[in-house]
Order: C-alpha cells, then sequence, then structure tokens
C-alpha cells in the first residue's frame, strides 16, 4: 500500500476540507493505459468497498484496490511546491521504467 508524507498528508486534507466533505478518502489506483504500461490515477472518494485496501496518514483516509495496492507497495506520495510549480508526485519502487512525463511506469 502506498504512503503519504507528511507534506502531502497535509495537502490532500486541506483539498478534502475545501471539498466540505469530511467523509471523502483519497483513492490511488493504478489503471492500464498511459505510454509506458501503467497510469496513476488520483481522486476524492466516499464510496469505499469491502475489498478495498485502506490507511489513514495523519488523519487522512487512503483506500486502493486489491491490485493496485499491490503495485504500489512500497510507493510513496509526496507534495512538492517550488519554483517550477506545484504537485504531487509518486515515487515507486516496483517501477521498472517510467515515461518522460511521470505519470505512467511499467
Amino acid at each position: 500500500m502506498i504512503t503519504l508524507t507528511e507534506t502531502a498528508a497535509s495537502k490532500v486534507k486541506e483539498l478534502i476540507e475545501a471539498e466540505g466533505e469530511p467523509g471523502l478518502a483519497l483513492r490511488v489506483a493504478v489503471r492500464p493505459g498511459g505510454c509506458s504500461g501503467y497510469s496513476y490515477e488520483m481522486f476524492f472518494d466516499s464510496d469505499i468497498s469491502a475489498d478495498d485496501r485502506a490507511m489513514e496518514y495523519s488523519g487522512v483516509k487512503v483506500v486502493s484496490d486489491a491490485m493496485s495496492a499491490q503495485l504500489l507497495d512500497g510507493a510513496t506520495l509526496d507534495f512538492k511546491d517550488g519554483l517550477m510549480g506545484a504537485g504531487f508526485a509518486i515515487e515507486n519502487p516496483n517501477a521498472q521504467s517510467s515515461c518522460g512525463c511521470g505519470k505512467s511506469f511499467s
């Protein structure tokens, strides 16, 4: 299952609060596609199924389906805010290669 840095958890918590729905969880998924074979997908979700894997980081619930959780095992989600822009980045030790945009891997 993916872990969140303190910075990422803080930013996700801020975004959930802005949505005005405190029951939302961050869903992190891996889908077939992208230029390297798989792509990451992240969105807020309130529809959590019994077979989802769930963890909590600093009050933020993170969920993944079973297949995605396997591919994200050991991965870390971070949030970076710098001169070149801000955004979330996933560091995944399971990725053998990734594309130039950083949005897909194999």
